[in-house]
């Protein structure tokens, strides 16, 4: 008898842990790879000033593009997308007025976000590359101090149906600053 108990016990946790290591997709961009990916390019901004726009446009080998994401780089001032590894048909254009597939002013929301000290997250309904359906996206967005262009804004998101943006904000916040050691 109890082997029996201890051998559906053991079947229980395994197929109970199933679906969290289905959901666990390695070729998935995780929310701490794009908190890291996003300051990584503020920073790259921040060194290489307008010469480094032309870094996040139209290379899909560039480090702006991993896994299912890439960087993307905006101008709400300018109401500008002024880069993208995945679709140089968006460089140049206006963004202010662009809709997801459920009609949202999704750039207004990054705007504002963005604009926050630590930027912060944005939901949306944004295709995966390669895919012309619409998922949920959830980026994260900060703003870039850029010469000359005070409000420049990077993103990069994942796509997920069940982290709430609030449980992303939390995590972000931990990313920047890592626990430390109790003493």
């Amino acid at each position: 008898m109890m082997r029996k108990t201890a051998l559906f016990t053991s079947l229980a946790l395994i197929l109970g842990a199933a679906p969290a290591l289905a959901a666990n997709d390695p070729n998935a961009a995780t929310p701490d790879e794009v908190v890291t990916k996003v300051h990584e390019a503020v920073q790259h901004l921040n060194t290489k000033g307008l010469a480094g726009f032309s870094d996040f446009n139209n290379n899909k080998d560039a480090r702006w593009v991993w896994k299912d994401s890439y960087v993307f780089v905006y101008s709400c001032r300018d109401n500008v997308m002024l880069g993208h590894p995945l679709r140089p048909d968006m460089v140049g254009k206006p963004i202010l007025q662009m809709k997801d597939d459920k009609d949202h002013l999704l750039f207004q929301d990054m705007c504002k976000v963005g604009a926050n000290k630590d930027g912060g997250w944005v939901e949306y309904w944004w295709p995966k590359p390669g895919e012309a359906k619409a998922s949920r996206k959830i980026s994260f967005v900060h703003s870039a101090e850029v010469s000359f262009k005070p409000d420049i804004q990077v993103g990069a998101g994942i796509y997920d149906d069940k982290l709430s943006v609030e449980e992303l904000n939390k995590m972000a916040a931990q990313v920047k600053e890592p626990k430390k050691d109790a003493p």
